[in-house]
This record gives C-alpha cells, structure tokens and sequence, in this order.
C-alpha cells in the first residue's frame, strides 16, 4: 500500500465493514476488563467494558447519521481529508467539530463528543477521512440509538440545517 491509498484500498487492507449510520468500520479494540452496572450511571443497562476503539472511514458524499450514545466519545484524525462532526447538545445547542492535519486552519487531530449528544458527520471535499473513535466506557449497540429526522426536527427546529444533512427520511 503506498502513502496515498484509496478508499477502496483502506477498506480492504483493514477489513472494514458497512457501518449502520453509514461510512465503514472495525472494532480494534475491547479491553478485556469491564465496568460492573452497579458502578455505572443508571443510564447504563448492563455491564460495560472499561474501553473500546474502531477505525472508521467516511467517503466524500456519505454520511454519519446523527445518532447519540450514552458514552464520551474522542475521535482522532489518521488520515485523508478534513472532517466535521456535527454536535447537538440536549439542550438544543449545535457545533461543528472538524478533525484534519491542518492546526492553523482550526483543525484538531483529536475532538471529544460527550455523552448523550446527538453527533453525525460528513466530508466537505473530495476524499476520504479516515479516523479513529474511543469510548469509555465501552460501546454497546444497547446504547445506540439512530436519530430519526421527524423527531429531531420537532425538538431541535432550529438545527434543521444540520438535521436535513445528516438524516434520511423515513
């Protein structure tokens, strides 16, 4: 693989697969300890473990769809081109989150989305990013929850612009 591998050749080489909010994926990591529930928040329903890690890439005309977990989540930058997550706090507030090489542009290598936000995210040029997330505690599918375009636009009128973008009708 050379130093500017395609998207097809990245998918490929680390075994990536179709993830449901879109874009591709695999699990790198799952530390073997885990959180009891009795430790966690009550918005936990069951054990966790301590740590997980993905590689996730994303296509220039795909999308993240919004979606929420009830963990932090960093993502980090490896390579290709500059990415924005878009960040909806409960209260309704939204930003924008861009990951890329460049720190004098406004870019960041690394950016964290607490728990409970609704997140998704999207590449503005031709490319690819490919990135990395953790979360801790670990990702469950049990905390995963898909936004559903109808519902935010009811509670969040005001994002409508980054609700549209980064959801499909149902």
């Amino acid at each position: 693989m050379d130093n500017n591998p395609t998207a097809e050749e990245l998918i490929k080489r680390l075994e990536l697969v179709k993830h449901p909010e879109g874009g591709w994926y695999r699990e790198t990591y799952r530390s073997e300890e885990s959180i009891q529930v009795a430790a966690l928040s009550d918005r936990f329903t069951g054990d966790r473990s301590v740590c997980t890690a993905i590689y996730f890439l994303l296509q220039s005309g795909e999308i993240s769809a919004l979606h929420r977990i009830k963990s932090d989540e960093i993502w980090h930058f490896y390579s290709g081109v500059p990415l924005t997550v878009h960040v909806i706090t409960p209260e309704g507030t939204c930003y924008p989150l861009l990951l890329g090489p460049d720190a004098l542009a406004g870019e960041a290598f690394q950016r964290v989305v607490p728990a409970g936000c609704w997140f998704g995210a999207v590449v503005h040029q031709e490319g690819y990013s490919l990135v990395g997330c953790t979360v801790a505690p670990g990702f469950d599918f049990a905390d995963f929850e898909m936004g559903c375009r109808e519902r935010l636009l009811k509670q969040f009128p005001e994002q409508s612009e980054v609700v549209q973008l980064l959801t499909k009708s149902t």
